[in-house]
């Protein structure tokens, strides 16, 4: 019954709007969505990986793009949340980074959770041209769905059992990518 539902084209629709939450809420598993589609479609053909690999692009790059929208319209300020201390540090660590490189930063912080909201948000605030942002978060978007869907994809051939035993080591590969990735973060920042 999982499995018919994952390869309903209701998943990309539940995949792209967990995708589109993550932007704002980084508790919401975007990530693991997209690896664990990606191991359904290396195994059972559907949804097809091209169609996750797009329907993840656009989704990170619509909900990104609000984030920049809201830095652009409401600053970094307005709201009690935004001037907490832990915000507040993330918030002048991606000034400082994106005046020294806004591909880079952009590209990194699509990887990095709390990273991106700051950066997109920072973006936006800081009145970075949208011609020049767009083009930049489309293609780090679409880069971070190809590579989560690809991770998927590589756990479910080379993990045998079918495809529910390859979306779970999928998410449990995800959710480990994920913590390795938030202790190096941590650790870099030290």
């Amino acid at each position: 019954m999982l499995t018919e539902l994952l390869a309903s084209p209701w998943a990309l629709v539940i995949m792209s709007a967990l995708v589109l939450g993550d932007a704002f809420f980084v508790v919401i598993p975007g990530e693991v969505a997209v690896t664990a589609l990606g191991a359904l479609a290396s195994t059972t053909g559907t949804p097809p990986l091209w169609s996750v690999i797009v329907c993840a692009g656009v989704a990170a790059m619509f909900g990104d793009t609000a984030c920049y929208l809201i830095g652009r319209t409401v600053g970094t300020e307005r709201w009690r949340w935004m001037r907490t201390p832990r915000v507040h540090q993330a918030l002048d660590w991606a000034r400082r980074r994106l005046d020294t490189g806004t591909a880079t930063v952009l590209f990194t912080a699509r990887f990095v959770p709390f990273a991106r909201l700051a950066i997109n948000l920072v973006a936006g605030a800081a009145r970075i041209r949208a011609p020049r942002y767009l083009p930049l978060v489309a293609i780090a978007a679409l880069g971070w769905a190809a590579y989560q869907a690809s991770i998927g994809a590589l756990v479910a051939v080379l993990v045998p059992g079918g495809p529910l035993v390859a979306v779970i080591v999928s998410i449990v590969a995800a959710i480990a990518l994920g913590v390795g990735i938030d202790l190096i973060t941590r650790r870099l920042r030290r």
